[in-house]
């Protein structure tokens, strides 16, 4: 299992990355914008949010930092623009956590398969802390 971190920005993603890039000297970023990714009937982008970045990843002093824009609509606070994420390839570990950090949390979206996950799924803690958790295939 590795805990890695997942900042969110708003609308300034691909600038944030390349700056980040730049600064710990971590290679030219893989980008995947929001338009690049399956569509989904039910869940309908804004055409604003085409270009945006969907996701992005750098590896800065040994650790996995990912990157994503916020959906047009979607809240944005400075400061607590940020997730821990939880990557394994144990599924009962990630279910005993889901588990357990949704009591008396929020669950934001239920573990399921994804695109990139045969189960990922997203919560807010007790205290405030977000969480996602992806299960690698």
């Amino acid at each position: 299992m590795s805990l890695n971190f997942y900042l969110f920005f708003n609308g300034n993603c691909r600038e944030a990355v390349a700056y980040y890039a730049d600064v710990f000297n971590a290679g030219k970023p893989e980008i995947m914008t929001y338009g690049q990714s399956p569509v989904d009937e039910e869940q309908q982008l804004p055409p604003e949010a085409k270009d945006l970045v969907m996701h992005a990843h750098l590896v800065i002093s040994g650790s996995s930092v990912m990157f994503s824009d916020v959906v047009p609509g979607m809240p944005y606070t400075q400061g607590n623009n940020f997730s821990i994420t939880v990557v394994t390839k144990d599924a009962d570990e990630i279910h005993h956590a889901f588990t357990k950090l949704s009591e008396e949390g929020k669950v934001t979206m239920e573990l399921q398969k994804t695109f990139w996950s045969p189960c990922y799924g997203m919560l807010t803690d007790k205290f405030g802390i977000d969480w996602q958790f992806s299960l690698l295939a």
